[in-house]
């Protein structure tokens, strides 16, 4: 038995004839699901902010969203998603209750980013084929194709190829 025999998956159940729900269950999900993502990163600085073995994340953010907080030529390159790469060049790592900061280089240029939880679409970690795939968080942004944020990270995106990603998403009666 391998890893990816059994992948990561979250089912929700919803009856089509069900009343609408008074409990925000979709927003306690995404939410539980973030925290995973700050408690990774967490484990990562109480390590001495080293990766272990292979691992590496790719983690997708809204630019826009409320208390994202990055150099205005980024804004100005990414102003909807952008995608940072956490492997090699990342320092001052710092993991807080809603957010986390890092600092990374992006052409040589060395920039801080302070990033919320709330704001983080997707998170991978292709070492081990494991991935989170978020409700985005702010809903009256429209999405925009955009590059990689090619931050100076890993020339190469690694062998996986993201399969174990979970996403959730539940349907709302209209």
């Amino acid at each position: 038995m391998t890893k990816t025999d059994h992948p990561a998956t979250i089912q929700t159940v919803m009856n089509q004839d069900a009343p609408d729900s008074l409990i925000p269950y979709d927003e306690i999900v995404q939410e539980a699901l973030r925290a995973v993502v700050g408690r990774v990163l967490g484990t990562i600085v109480s390590g001495g902010s080293t990766l272990p073995g292979a691992h590496h994340f790719y983690i997708t953010f809204k630019t826009g969203a409320p208390g994202v907080s990055i150099p205005p030529h980024l804004r100005e390159r990414f102003p909807d998603e952008m995608t940072i790469v956490l492997q090699n060049k990342f320092w001052d790592l710092e993991v807080l209750p809603h957010s986390f900061t890092v600092s990374l280089t992006f052409n040589q240029v060395p920039a801080k980013l302070v990033i919320p939880f709330a704001a983080i679409t997707a998170f991978v970690d292709p070492a081990v084929d494991f991935g989170l795939q978020f409700q985005a968080a702010v809903d009256e942004l429209a999405p925009e194709m955009h590059d990689d944020a090619e931050n100076d990270g890993p020339d190469g995106d690694g062998d996986g190829d993201g399969s174990n990603v979970v996403s959730v998403d539940f349907g709302r009666k209209k």
